[in-house]
């Protein structure tokens, strides 16, 4: 049995993941994302070149279903704009933290790019929630019958609470889609876990498949060292993240160690939205690491001690402090306002905890040490101190 996939985003780039696979004459689209750095008719996967593909009236007719990894922009970004300006309209699949937690992460993408040229196709806050409303919601290694032909099933994944890696079986043909997986586990996720399966295809991510990298714990103490150095200097910590997966994980990291060494400086959150979402990871314990699950009865590892309220006003505070702000890559947002304050001081440091898309500020600063960044009609002076991580 023939097995098509048709790369729609992410073929050999990093952002707006999006791949129809044809098995047994089913389409299944895998994840629905978005590019970060481009604001012009290259944000969107190329729907238009699908339809054109398959010859069909419209894309109810084409795809059997639409069936999303996690709730990352680059892979769910595109989904309000698939299907109430394009007309989807039929199954779409997704685990129940992502349905849980993918409006936050899609209202606060779209209020930072409100206005941004190049935004004219944006979707609003109504076509979000009629989008999410589409949504079935499946549990880990619960077999769905999309149709009486398709079955899918989802595996854990790791990366971000909910995330999965999905099988999908048409007769005897069958392939997995991997979207983000992680095989270490961190501070409060496990590592990825499937059966042993036999597939005529897999579809695996591969972000960083070419870079030697440090170990992870080796990562986090250069972190919290470049951290603590800077605000002992009484300078001004910026961490550009995405307000869900990466920022509770850090607010762990830092949480822990502010307690150990004592600190007093602030560690803030740039918005109400990501405090809001740390109460629903307060509800989807079941979806952590066995650690969490076994310990969170006496302690509740989202409840930070150490962790605030950002008031817009601080900005201009004097002192040390350190600042979760989204959107992750600087691409707007508090985050990019943050920036230009404070990486004209050589006292302050940004830190960027995940990867970063070309084409945004972000990636800039993670290929050297720029003196000077350009976004739209502004020159910032980039003098702070710059990390990886």
């Amino acid at each position: 049995m023939a097995i098509e996939c048709l790369v729609l985003g992410a073929g050999q780039e990093v952002g707006k993941s999006c791949v129809v696979v044809t098995i047994g004459g089913k389409r299944v689209m895998f994840d629905c994302g978005m590019h970060m750095g481009y604001h012009d008719d290259r944000h969107y996967p190329d729907f238009a070149r699908a339809l054109a593909a398959w010859g069909a009236p419209d894309f109810t007719t084409a795809i059997s279903c639409v069936v999303i990894t996690h709730f990352h922009m680059d892979h769910i970004g595109a989904l309000p704009y698939f299907t109430e300006v394009c007309g989807y309209h039929g199954p779409i699949y997704m685990t129940y933290p992502t349905k849980a937690l993918a409006p936050f992460m899609l209202e606060d993408y779209r209020k930072v790019t409100m206005g941004q040229r190049g935004e004219e196709k944006q979707y609003s806050y109504e076509d979000i929630l009629r989008c999410m409303k589409k949504v079935t919601p499946m549990d880990l290694k619960q077999t769905v019958q999309v149709d009486k032909d398709l079955v899918i099933r989802a595996y854990y994944a790791g990366h971000v609470i909910g995330a999965a890696m999905i099988y999908a079986k048409v007769g005897d043909a069958a392939m997995v889609y991997t979207g983000d997986y992680n095989m270490t586990p961190d501070r409060h996720l496990g590592a990825a876990q499937i059966d042993r399966l036999k597939l005529d295809v897999l579809i695996t991510e591969s972000t960083y498949a070419k870079s030697i990298r440090d170990s992870k714990p080796a990562r986090e103490r250069e972190f919290l060292k470049a951290v603590h150095k800077c605000v002992s200097g009484g300078g001004k910590v910026l961490i550009p993240t995405f307000a869900l997966g990466r920022a509770q994980e850090l607010c762990m990291l830092l949480d822990d160690y502010w307690e150990r060494m004592g600190l007093k400086v602030p560690i803030y959150f740039s918005a109400g939205l990501t405090i809001q979402a740390n109460v629903y990871y307060k509800m989807l314990i079941g979806w952590t690491s066995q650690k969490i699950k076994d310990s969170h009865t006496v302690h509740n590892p989202f409840d930070f001690k150490h962790v605030c309220h950002f008031e817009r006003s601080f900005i201009n505070n004097p002192g040390p402090c350190v600042l979760f702000a989204t959107p992750g890559m600087i691409t707007g947002g508090f985050s990019l306002e943050a920036f230009k304050k404070w990486a004209p001081s050589e006292k302050n440091l940004v830190t960027l905890p995940g990867y970063c898309v070309s084409g945004t500020i972000g990636h800039k600063l993670m290929c050297g040490k720029p003196t000077r960044v350009d976004y739209e009609d502004t020159h910032i002076d980039v003098r702070c101190q710059g990390e990886a991580m």
